[in-house]
């Protein structure tokens, strides 16, 4: 298949549903931990087209839901000095922290900007020369090299106004660290097309091997997620554990090299927190030495207190699978997307934005 209406295909998704419901026998509960994927399947109605035996479970996929409240109290603290300019994407300005927002700050008069990419806030920097610019990076492996494409360009440039305070995550210690709290059986996961596309499916060798959790990388379009499904049924049936593509178009078990060699260039592995995961080890990226300069951790003095998620938000929980967004009696009485009180309500990509919009798949 080449264009995209054959990944759409009614006939072909009817086919690999069938053969989904005549090899599926025993339970199976698959994780998909990419918030693109957890909107595509509600979208599509997926989760109504399976058997009784296969039950799907949203994951920490989502970059914006991911990004520990104490994140955002330091950018929220980063607005409020002066002659600071903070830059982040759309979703992270209504995102609430302890006890404010950036688009809250921004309502006050913060200098507060929304971009579309690093190079955005990098050019903020160059018309700005007088005004220090901190770009609130996010994401996971995907975006990541384009930061640190910005981060060497203001390097090698002198632009030395141009800061970022780096949240980006790395997904593998994620599903690791899924695993061995042991609070949900995970059978398989659906793993996300773009970031493997950046990272390889080798990276997912340790995670198939150690727990012997099957993986398959599968695209985002109606028979992409079905296939890849039906590839971890097969799996879950025969009882085997490997690293698997669908998303042959994308994806190759090395990866982009020469992004890897880039982010390995600016970053180093560190100590990160997650919402609802709490910190991971080597689960960030840190900003190296010779970079440091860039490193808005380094160059500003910001000290934030340990956050508390807001009282009767579960967005912890929904990020780790254990409860679905109608468990929590805030969803759709206080926490709408007019008000989010949690980022899985805020993002795009966020579980509890997906079951608000797509009401009618509550299982």
């Amino acid at each position: 298949m080449k264009y995209i209406d054959e990944y759409r295909n009614r006939d072909v998704a009817n086919a690999l549903c069938e053969n989904i419901r005549s090899i599926s026998r025993r339970p199976v509960r698959f994780m998909e931990i990419c918030g693109t994927h957890t909107m595509a399947i509600f979208r599509h109605g997926i989760r109504g087209l399976l058997p009784e035996t296969i039950e799907l479970v949203s994951g920490p996929g989502c970059p914006v839901c991911v990004t520990a409240m104490e994140e955002v109290d330091r950018a929220v603290q980063l607005a409020r000095m002066p002659d600071v300019m903070v830059a982040t994407f759309g979703d992270m300005l209504r995102v609430p922290g302890s006890f404010s927002s950036l688009k809250h700050e921004q309502a006050n008069g913060a200098l507060v900007k929304m971009v579309y990419s690093t190079m955005d806030a990098l050019r903020l920097a160059a018309d700005n020369p007088d005004r220090e610019v901190v770009f609130l990076g996010i994401g996971f492996e995907t975006t990541a090299p384009t930061v640190a494409a910005a981060i060497k360009m203001a390097h090698e440039k002198g632009r030395r106004n141009f800061s970022v305070l780096s949240a980006h995550k790395l997904l593998p210690p994620a599903m690791d660290a899924l695993l061995s709290a042991g609070e949900l059986g995970i059978d398989g996961f659906i793993c996300p097309g773009h970031v493997t596309t950046i990272i390889g499916t080798s990276s997912y060798e340790r995670v198939a091997k150690q727990y012997g959790t099957p993986c398959v990388v599968t695209g985002f379009e109606p028979v992409d997620i079905l296939e890849g499904i039906l590839m971890l049924v097969k799996q879950a049936e025969e009882g085997s554990a490997t690293v698997q593509i669908q998303y042959g178009r994308g994806a190759t078990p090395e990866g982009n090299t020469t992004a890897l060699r880039l982010m390995d260039e600016i970053f180093e592995p560190c100590d990160s927190p997650w919402r609802g995961l709490g910190v991971i080890r080597r689960s960030g990226f840190g900003i190296r030495k010779p970079y440091s300069h860039h490193d808005a951790r380094t160059r500003f003095d910001i000290h934030v207190p340990p956050a508390m998620e807001p009282r009767g938000c579960r967005c912890a929980e929904i990020l780790r699978g254990l409860v679905r967004p109608p468990d929590c009696l805030l969803f759709r009485k206080v926490c709408t997307p007019r008000t989010p009180v949690g980022p899985c309500m805020v993002s795009s990509e966020g579980t509890c934005a997906a079951y608000f919009k797509y009401h009618g798949e509550e299982s």
